[in-house]
C-alpha cells in the first residue's frame, strides 16, 4: 500500500483560484511522478504475469518473447521497449489494449514506433479474426501507409510468433535496467 504524501499540496479548490506557488507543487509532484514512471511500469507488466487469456503463455512471457525476439535480432532500445509494452493494456483496456500501449510510449518514441504499437492488433488480426468470424485482412485499409511494412514486420517476426512455451524467455528482470534508463530520460521523442 502506498504511503501518504508528505510533499505540500495545492490550496485551490477550482484551478482559476490556483497561485503560481500552487503550480509550483504540482510541478514538483510532476516530476516525482515522472521519475516514478519505470516503476509503475513494471508493476503493469507484472500484472500480465500468470494472465493467460486462455493463450498456450501468459501475457508477461508473450510479451517478454517479443522483446526478447527483437533483441535477437539487433532492434533499438526504442523497438525493444515498444516490444516489451506492446501489450501492457490488455489488463485495464481488453478491448483497446493497443491504443494504452501507444499512449505510454507515446511521449518516448518516435511516430513510426507509436503508429506500430497503436495499429499492432488490426495487423496482428490477420492471423487469427478470420478463426473467430472476423476480417483477417482488416490491415489492408493501411496498404500503403508509410508504416504498414514496420508493423507488419513486427507482428510478422515478433509478436506472432511469441506464444511458445519452450521459447528461452528471459524474466523481466533482463529489461528492468532498459526501462529504468529509456523511462529516464525526457519524453518527446523525434
Amino acid at each position: 500500500m502506498r504511503q501518504p504524501s508528505t510533499r505540500l499540496r495545492a490550496s485551490f479548490t477550482r484551478m482559476d483560484e490556483s497561485t503560481a506557488e500552487d503550480w509550483v507543487h504540482i510541478a514538483d509532484q510532476h516530476g516525482v511522478q515522472v521519475g516514478e514512471l519505470a516503476d509503475r511500469i513494471l508493476d503493469h507488466l507484472r500484472l500480465l504475469d500468470d494472465d493467460h487469456g486462455g493463450f498456450a503463455v501468459d501475457r508477461l512471457t508473450h510479451s517478454l518473447q517479443t522483446a526478447h525476439r527483437a533483441e535477437t535480432d539487433g532492434r533499438d532500445d526504442a523497438y525493444l521497449v515498444c516490444a516489451l509494452l506492446h501489450d501492457v493494456g490488455d489488463v485495464l483496456g481488453p478491448m483497446n489494449h493497443a491504443d494504452i500501449a501507444a499512449a505510454v510510449v507515446r511521449p518516448w518514441v518516435s511516430d513510426p514506433y507509436h503508429w506500430m504499437v497503436q495499429h499492432h492488433g488490426i495487423f496482428q488480426g490477420y492471423y487469427f479474426w478470420h478463426h473467430i468470424g472476423g476480417d483477417r485482412d482488416a490491415r489492408d485499409a493501411f496498404r500503403g501507409h508509410e508504416y504498414y511494412d514496420l508493423t507488419e514486420e513486427f507482428v510478422r517476426k515478433y509478436d506472432m510468433p511469441a506464444f511458445d512455451g519452450g521459447y528461452p524467455t528471459p524474466p523481466l528482470d533482463h529489461y528492468e535496467p532498459l526501462l529504468r534508463s529509456f523511462f529516464s530520460r525526457s519524453g518527446h521523442a523525434p
